[in-house]
């Protein structure tokens, strides 16, 4: 809307009083003359317009100068040519609507619904099941990863699949050895399931908000626990249900479960904090919060091997705490990953022994520490420089872990063609994944089959990507 700014003040006589009662000549449309009570207002050509049939020797308007005659008829003039210009409709015209916020999901247990089918969950009964089913049986084998299996890895067109309907900033793979079952969450709370042997994928929405982590129980996959900003929820198959767990104000980041059992688990937060959160307590406020001393704490990882230690990821800070020390306030870690200047994306212990962390900074390194022995200051194994400036419309790259060993993890690659990069944790490329007719985007989110060959990329248009022999 255009306005036009007009000085004038009141006063008892002279120039600054004629002024006034020259600004009196305003009227609105409905008729209102406009108050001279303020040193300046705004003329807006839409609510406000000059009465054309002023002059200036009418009305007691002769004594002023010619300077203010002249002034007040340029002001005139240049009002009605902004007001043919018609500036306010073109601004109505070009105004920017937001849209609405997307409808909030209800507090406590949620039914287990695709958002597709609601009241009809014929089409989805055989997806349960087969989850159901497929988390009986325990895995036994486990397969290495080697240069000639990995090169026998390969993208076909009907192993991509689009899952969920925005950006994929979290996925978890489920353990079956005869059923490849993988969980994606996107950016604004849909959790897709897909059973990769079949049609489509179902999309649930548990979540208002970004699902930034997704475990499937390691004591029961028939749980899939999920956290976004503002809860923790179990997806329970056996009951058709999506539990909360714990509700926070304090946004939500990361977790990570402190027990075989998964009943306890560490959470992080956006803010800074971590929180130690009991499944089996009633309730969903956590058991205690504590302040470790970060602005931001963006990832949790707990020792596979030594419960009572975990790698947090903050600002430039990475750290490893005791979870039996942790207290509100005034918490020192147990050792400290120095190195990083700018924002660090994760950190995570290695799965076997625990004895690396790897860490994806904004600085463009991947670094691997030594933390074997848990001394005041990690020593650094290896860097990596590494193109890590995803932007604002990609999920920031994450270095996991492959499950089934000590020295080999996988993250996401800016390079042409696209890929997926494997790394040994001497900082040598072992292995790119492309595939020049399939995989066309960045995969930021990775996870990799805890016992067979298998490995998926997730993009930021919800597609999800599988390597398999």
């Amino acid at each position: 809307e255009g306005y036009l700014l007009l000085s004038c003040s009141e006063g008892n006589g002279g120039a600054a009083a004629r002024t006034t009662r020259v600004c009196c000549v305003c009227k609105s449309k409905a008729g209102n003359t406009f108050p001279p009570r303020a040193l300046c207002f705004l003329f807006s050509f839409s609510d406000w317009q000059y009465e054309t049939s002023f002059h200036p020797f009418r009305d007691g308007y002769s004594q002023l100068s010619a300077y203010e005659r002249k002034r007040l008829k340029n002001i005139t003039e240049n009002a009605k040519f902004f007001a043919a210009l018609k500036l306010h409709e073109v601004c109505m015209d070009s105004e920017y609507h937001q849209n609405a916020l997307p409808p909030q999901v209800p507090a406590g247990p949620l039914p287990m619904v695709p958002e597709d089918q609601r009241g009809n969950s014929e089409l989805t009964e055989d997806l349960l099941t087969t989850w159901m089913r497929i988390s009986e049986v325990l895995l036994v084998n486990l397969v290495i990863f080697g240069q000639d299996m990995l090169t026998n890895m390969v993208l076909s067109e009907e192993n991509v699949r689009k899952v969920v309907k925005y950006r994929v900033c979290s996925m978890a793979i489920h353990p079956s050895e005869s059923v490849l079952f993988v969980a994606a969450g996107d950016k604004s709370g849909q959790i897709g399931l897909w059973n990769v042997s079949e049609e489509g994928a179902h999309v649930f929405v548990p979540h208002s908000d970004l699902v930034s982590c997704m475990h499937f129980s390691p004591f029961n996959p028939a749980h899939l626990l999920s956290l976004s900003n503002d809860t923790l929820r179990c997806g329970d198959v056996t009951r058709a249900v999506f539990d909360e767990i714990c509700r926070s104000e304090d946004s939500l980041s990361s977790f990570d479960f402190l027990e075989d059992n998964a009943s306890t688990a560490i959470v992080g937060h956006w803010g800074g904090n971590v929180a130690i959160v009991d499944r089996r307590t009633p309730g969903t406020s956590s058991e205690l919060s504590a302040d470790i001393g970060f602005k931001r704490t963006r990832t949790v990882h707990v020792h596979p091997v030594n419960k009572q230690y975990f790698v947090a990821a903050g600002s430039v800070d990475v750290c490893i705490y005791d979870v039996r020390r942790l207290k509100s306030h005034g918490n020192k870690p147990v050792s400290s990953l120095k190195g990083h200047t700018k924002s660090v994306a994760s950190a995570y212990f290695s799965p076997v022994t625990g004895s690396r962390v790897v860490t994806v900074c904004a600085d463009d390194k991947l670094r691997v520490y030594d933390t074997s022995s848990l001394s005041s200051t990690a020593a650094v194994l290896s860097t990596v420089s590494h193109n890590n400036n995803t932007g604002r419309w990609l999920t920031r790259f994450q270095a996991i872990w492959d499950p089934k060993r000590e020295d080999c993890f996988v993250v996401g690659s800016m390079a042409r063609p696209r890929q997926i990069e494997v790394f040994q944790d001497t900082g040598e490329l072992l292995h790119s994944f492309s595939n020049l007719d399939c995989l066309g985007s960045v995969c930021s989110i990775n996870v990799v089959h805890p016992s067979r060959n298998i490995l998926v990329g997730g993009n930021s248009s919800g597609r999800l990507h599988v390597f398999k022999e």
